[in-house]
C-alpha cells in the first residue's frame, strides 16, 4: 500500500463507528469490546489506546473496517479505573452487547479484576496496556492474550541498561500490583548490581519528600555508582525527587519509558539510561510509518507510547479473524493465536504458546536534550530482541 493511502485510511480510523449502548449483534458483525479507562487516573493512556486501536484496525483491513466481510463493531466502555466496574462492564460487555471478543483494560488492578470473567463467558480478553506479571502469571487463564508488555519484559530491558559491577540500586515504586510487580521482576532480572532498598508509595503521591530522603540515606554511603530505578504510571511527578540534591550524593536517576507529557521531566536528566516499550522514532518499518505519518496528519503531534500498543492490538486481531475467515468461535481463535505472529509498529511480535504473552523488543535508550522537543528525547542504544530476553513463564500451565 502507497503511504498516502496509508494515511488516509488511518485518519479515517478515527471516525469509525464506535457504540457505547448495547445494540442488536447482526450476523455480519465482528464486536469488539474496549474496555479502559476513559476517564480516571490513568486517563491519558486510555484515550491514546484507543487512538491507535481505531487507527490499527483501519490500517489492518485496508481502510474497510471488515474482516471476510464482516463489519467490525467496536463497543466503548470506561472502567474509570475501578477493579469492580470494569468487571461488571466487560460482563456487560460479552453479555448484554454479544461482544465476540474484548481488549483492555488499562489499569493492572483492573485487568486482575476481569481475568475470572472472561474464564466464564469462555471469551478471549487481549490485555493491552496494563503491565502486572500476575495477568499472564499466576492469575492467567486460557482466554487471556496480551499484546502490551509486562513486567518482566520492562524489568529485564531495564537491568540491561543499569546492571553492572560496582553498581547499588534502589527502587522507586507505587504501592499497586503494577509498582510492586515491576520491582519483583527487576530484582529478578539484576544479577551484578546490589539492590539496597525499595521504596514504595501511594499511587497518588505527590509529595515526595520523605520517600526521596529515605533513599538517599540508603543510598548516600555505599561505593561506587548510585542509582535511583523509577517505576511510575499515571499522576504525580516522581523525578522531583531530584529536587533534593542528589548530585550532591553521587545518586543518579533511571527509569522506563512513558508518555511524551511524563518525559518533559527527562529534560532534567541528559544522559540518563533506561529501556523503553515504544517511542516513535525508533522503530524502523513501515507500520509505524505509517501509524507516525496517520498521526501527525490527524492531530499535528506523534503518536504516543500507548498509542502504538493499541495499534498493535488491532493488528493482533485482524490478523486472527483473517486466519479463521471471520470465524469468532473462540476455540478456534485461541487455536489461530497460540504462537502466532504479527506485524506491530515495534516489529514483529509472537505470542508465547505457554502465556499468551506477546514476545516483542524493547529499546535501551540515552536521553537527549533537542530544544526541538519539549521532553527528553530516547535515543536508541540498540534494540533488546525477543530472543534476547529470558521472560518467566509463571503462569504454571
Amino acid at each position: 500500500m502507497h503511504r498516502r493511502t496509508l494515511v488516509a485510511l488511518a485518519s479515517a480510523a478515527v471516525t469509525a463507528a464506535t457504540l457505547s449502548a448495547p445494540a442488536f449483534a447482526q450476523t455480519g458483525e465482528i464486536r469488539i469490546a474496549h474496555v479502559y479507562s476513559k476517564t480516571g487516573p490513568l486517563e491519558a493512556y486510555g484515550k491514546q489506546t484507543q487512538t491507535g486501536l481505531m487507527m490499527g484496525l483501519s490500517y489492518a483491513t485496508g481502510g474497510s473496517m471488515t474482516v471476510n466481510g464482516k463489519k467490525l463493531v467496536v463497543i466503548e466502555k470506561d472502567d474509570q479505573g475501578k477493579p469492580d466496574l470494569g468487571k461488571s462492564l466487560l460482563a456487560t460487555a460479552y453479555s448484554d452487547d454479544k461482544a465476540d471478543i474484548a481488549v483492555g483494560p488499562t489499569a493492572s488492578g483492573v485487568a486482575l479484576a476481569m481475568l475470572p470473567v472472561a474464564e466464564e463467558y469462555k471469551k478471549i480478553l487481549l490485555v493491552e496496556p496494563a503491565v502486572a506479571d500476575s495477568i499472564t502469571g499466576d492469575k492467567w487463564n486460557k482466554y487471556i492474550f496480551r499484546t502490551g508488555r509486562n513486567s518482566s519484559q520492562d524489568a529485564i530491558s531495564n537491568a540491561v541498561a543499569v546492571d553492572k559491577e560496582g553498581v547499588t540500586i534502589a527502587t522507586l515504586a507505587q504501592d499497586n500490583a503494577f509498582g510492586r510487580d515491576g520491582v519483583k521482576a527487576f530484582k529478578d532480572s539484576v544479577k551484578k548490581a546490589k539492590l539496597a532498598h525499595e521504596e514504595y508509595l501511594p499511587a497518588a503521591t505527590t509529595d515526595f519528600t520523605a520517600g526521596a530522603q529515605r533513599l538517599i540515606d540508603k543510598l548516600k554511603d555505599q561505593p561506587g555508582r548510585k542509582i535511583i530505578w523509577v517505576v511510575w504510571a499515571g499522576a504525580g511527578n516522581p523525578f522531583k525527587i531530584a529536587d533534593m540534591d542528589l548530585k550532591r550524593y553521587g545518586i543518579e536517576i533511571s527509569t522506563g519509558g512513558n508518555i511524551l507529557p511524563a518525559m518533559a521531566a527527562y529534560k532534567n536528566f541528559p544522559g540518563m539510561e533506561g529501556a523503553t516499550y515504544y517511542y516513535f522514532g525508533i522503530p524502523k518499518n513501515p507500520v509505524n510509518e505509517a501509524l507516525v505519518a496517520a498521526h501527525y496528519k490527524e492531530f499535528k503531534t506523534p503518536p504516543d507510547f500507548f498509542t502504538a500498543g493499541g495499534f498493535s492490538s488491532a493488528m493482533a486481531l485482524v490478523t486472527a479473524l483473517k486466519a479463521t475467515g471471520g470465524d469468532t468461535n473462540t476455540n478456534k481463535l485461541i487455536k489461530t493465536m497460540e504462537g502466532m505472529s504479527f506485524d506491530t509498529p515495534k516489529g514483529k511480535m509472537t505470542f508465547r504458546k505457554e502465556d499468551h504473552q506477546a514476545m516483542q523488543s524493547m529499546y535501551h535508550f540515552k536521553i537527549k536534550v533537542d530544544p526541538a522537543f519539549a521532553w527528553g528525547v530516547p535515543e536508541l542504544v540498540r534494540e533488546i530482541k525477543p530472543e534476547e530476553m529470558n521472560v518467566p513463564i509463571r503462569n504454571k500451565r
